[in-house]
């Protein structure tokens, strides 16, 4: 008896505390189905809920509507993931399986970057970029990470050598018996073993990269270029009357992506934190 008082105790505290966890994604749906007039209630949701808060916000912005803005946002999203794939498993494989000059050196400066807090880069980096007239266009997102510099491309990079120097090395010297160069091993042996590291730094950068306002408020100045970020503070400044129903409807509809990534990918998600190598 006591251990089933006990095992109850332990579900009836988890039930209140996920209550009081998803209290604020409640009232937020609610919210975004309300009227301003009713915003002030306090009642999660409201006596009418005002479904045309979702048609009107997605059409709120004069000229344009969310498709343009998702289109965009997809489209910058992709581009980055892919560069950040190539540019980030071509370094951490070079780190952890080949032997070059100054190979300690290189790796030390690699870490003191992932040091370096970002906003010390912001005015440089703007500067670099407006004199190789790439403000107003994508290039600033694409390019770094090409480089395996952007947001998060340390990160990315150490994460995958050390996943990289769990493998053991006796498949590369049977690779090589077989025929195979160094690409060859990066593309048909390391590669396909990374997958679960590979999948973390995808979530990692779509997640970081969907939530970078500020790097697409400074670089992106045309409303036919803007991401869905830049267009939810259109909402809020388009119009002489705030309408917070059309607001909170879009900016809940703007994190159904990440969510349904992270919701999809989490078993690899955490398969790439919590290994390091392979298991046997």
């Amino acid at each position: 008896m006591t251990k089933k008082w006990s095992l109850a105790v332990r579900h009836i505290f988890m039930i209140v505390f996920s209550v009081l966890m998803l209290y604020p994604v409640l009232w937020w749906i609610g919210a975004s189905l309300k009227q301003n007039s009713e915003l002030s209630s306090p009642n999660i949701f409201p006596s009418v809920p005002q479904w045309s808060n979702f048609v009107k916000g997605w059409n709120s912005v004069p000229g344009h509507s969310f498709t343009d803005f998702y289109l965009n946002t997809f489209g910058l999203e992709l581009a980055v993931l892919i560069a950040t794939l190539i540019s980030s498993t071509l370094v951490a494989f070079g780190f952890a399986r080949l032997d070059f000059p100054l190979k300690s050196f290189w790796f030390a400066l690699l870490m003191l970057t992932l040091m370096m807090p970002g906003q010390v880069l912001i005015i440089p980096q703007y500067a670099l970029f407006y004199q190789l007239g790439w403000v107003n266009t994508y290039l600033p997102f694409i390019v770094p990470h090409l480089l395996a510099s952007g947001a998060g491309g340390t990160f990315f990079v150490f994460l995958l050598i050390q996943f990289v120097r769990g493998i053991p090395r006796e498949l590369d010297e049977s690779a090589k018996m077989d025929g195979c160069t160094w690409f060859d091993i990066y593309w048909r042996v390391v590669m396909p073993l990374t997958k679960p590291a590979i999948v973390t730094v995808m979530i990692f950068c779509f997640l970081w990269n969907w939530d970078d306002f500020l790097g697409h408020l400074l670089y992106i100045n045309s409303v036919d270029k803007y991401t869905v970020g830049l267009a939810l503070r259109m909402i809020n400044d388009s119009q002489s009357a705030q309408q917070w129903g059309q607001l909170l409807a879009m900016s809940l509809v703007s994190i159904i992506p990440a969510t349904l990534v992270f919701m999809f990918l989490q078993k690899y998600f955490v398969e790439g934190i919590a290994t390091t190598g392979i298991k046997g």
